[in-house]
């Protein structure tokens, strides 16, 4: 069993780092912003369908949310005249990344500053079978939170049956084998800096 979940493991490394370098290279030309006046275009160049576009300010507060509807370019004009001066970014959630693009207002218009951009690695959550697949790219050094949650058919009661905080490593991969307790369903929860990500089985 040891052997099977050793190999499993490095297979799922070898995929993740895969994916991984992909990602990578879409980055370059991701986006653009034009700045006119008090108009700000944002051009998502490769957005897809369910990815979502957001503007907060800096203490996480949602001013602006959007789900993309449509697969390819995206683009929009954004007034921005109706924010006090201060520093807000651009939220771009899509797949296992979130982008964060922070630009400065001044008297309604935006500046942006490429080297104080940020990408947010999500936990990446795959179950087969009885085995549920942790993985997480971890350059802020956060710490991930694990809560694996089993509710009974006909239950509304939850039991917490895993808790674990992992602490911070650049490169996180976790396997849990989850336990037999009879019919229901599993709610896992991963927590991280503050964001959230949810997976039911």
């Amino acid at each position: 069993m040891n052997n099977i979940l050793k190999n499993t493991k490095k297979g799922f490394l070898m995929i993740a780092l895969f994916g991984t370098m992909v990602s990578f290279a879409d980055v370059p030309a991701f986006y653009n912003v034009n700045v006119d006046a008090n108009n700000t275009t944002l051009t998502l160049n490769y957005a897809k369908v369910g990815s979502s576009v957001s503007i907060k300010d800096v203490h996480g507060s949602i001013l602006y949310t959007e789900t993309i509807k449509m697969t390819g370019r995206y683009k929009k004009n954004f007034d921005l005249a109706f924010l006090p001066d201060g520093k807000y970014f651009f939220e771009v959630d899509k797949d296992l990344e979130i982008e964060e693009i922070p630009f400065t207002l001044n008297s309604g218009v935006a500046v942006f500053n490429k080297n104080d951009e940020k990408v947010v690695y999500k936990p990446f959550i795959r179950v087969s079978n009885d085995l549920v697949y942790i993985s997480k790219l971890n350059f802020d050094n956060e710490d991930l939170n694990v809560n694996i949650y089993f509710t009974k058919n006909n239950s509304m009661n939850s039991e917490l049956v895993v808790s674990e905080t992992i602490k911070s490593d650049k490169n996180i991969q976790k396997i849990y084998k989850l336990k037999d307790l009879g019919k229901g369903s599993y709610n896992i929860v991963l927590n991280s800096a503050g964001r959230i990500v949810e997976k039911k089985i």
